[in-house]
């Protein structure tokens, strides 16, 4: 359960409801399946799967969440197709063009018609709390699925004042400056990928895979003028990603310096599996995130900034 991607939330010190009566909150919200007329419905399920009721996994201040979705399929070639017919029949029967306004009455009685018997597509997204410090940790790189996550949230505690993460320093000028002069905080070592762009509206835009970010062509690429919006980075061997200029996380991968500390020994359960993980990987992640604060200066909501 090692999350591939993160989008960062910082929510304030006092919640109007605490953490702690966070499953009673979300009990009340657990996903459902959609209705004969629904296109999807979100909810929470459990972390360990279908098979357990338990809506919240805690290790000390971290506290893991699984929001789940159910998506009927109803692809628009579908509803096109059986929308054309239904025209051609009119057409034909009736000899008689068919207006805008009642084209789009056919199509909603083909969407109805059709809705109940559109496969369903399940969906989760982990996401984690980290009551001391204040971070909703999503696995995803969308931010159109971090937002949707923070109003499931909202929506279960009532009010969860949580923001994006919103650094005091540029990040893309604070990466710009390290990929142009080569010195990067310490723990922290460049890796084989970049997005560069010139900041201009419309203007051009450079991605470099497997890529020496220290050879002649990339500075040349700088000394035009153009800015880092995503930059390959190692974090103390023990992590690599690609950090945006958004502070979006992707590609994240632990290294073998951090499996390794699971140990060969299989889990006796799935659950065991998953507890080992989390705990591992919450740790690892609350050193990475306190060094993105260090680094960019990202304020905690309702502290004095």
């Amino acid at each position: 359960m090692f999350f591939r991607n993160l989008t960062l939330f910082r929510f304030a010190e006092n919640l109007p409801r605490p953490i702690k009566k966070l499953p009673s909150s979300l009990d009340e919200h657990r996903l459902r399946s959609p209705g004969p007329i629904e296109l999807a419905t979100r909810g929470f399920v459990s972390p360990f799967g279908r098979d357990s009721e338990e809506l919240t996994h805690q290790i000390g201040a971290f506290v893991l969440v699984t929001i789940g979705g159910e998506d009927r399929l109803l692809p628009s070639v579908v509803v096109n197709e059986e929308l054309s017919a239904r025209i051609a029949k009119i057409v034909g029967k009736q000899g008689r063009r068919v207006g805008a306004k009642e084209r789009k009455q056919l199509k909603e009685e083909v969407i109805s018609e059709l809705l109940p018997r559109a496969f369903i597509r399940p969906s989760r997204l982990n996401a984690y709390l980290d009551a001391e410090n204040g971070w909703l940790v999503i696995d995803t790189a969308s931010r159109k699925a971090a937002e949707e996550a923070v109003d499931q949230f909202r929506t279960a505690m009532g009010r969860f004042p949580a923001v994006p993460a919103a650094p005091e320093n540029s990040p893309r000028t604070v990466m710009t400056d390290w990929l142009i002069h080569g010195k990067l905080p310490k723990g922290l070592a460049l890796a084989d990928e970049c997005e560069l762009r010139d900041p201009a509206e419309a203007g051009a835009v450079v991605r470099c895979r497997r890529q020496d970010l220290e050879s002649d062509e990339v500075r040349e690429h700088l000394k035009s003028g153009k800015q880092v919006f995503q930059l390959g980075l190692t974090f103390d061997d023990r992590i690599g990603l690609v950090l945006g200029e958004d502070l979006v996380v992707h590609k994240l991968r632990f290294l073998d310096a951090v499996t390794d500390e699971l140990g060969d020994e299989t889990p006796e359960s799935a659950r065991d599996e998953l507890d080992a993980k989390f705990a591992l990987m919450s740790l690892e992640l609350r050193r990475l995130i306190d060094k993105m604060d260090e680094w960019f200066g990202l304020p905690r909501p309702g502290e004095q900034v």
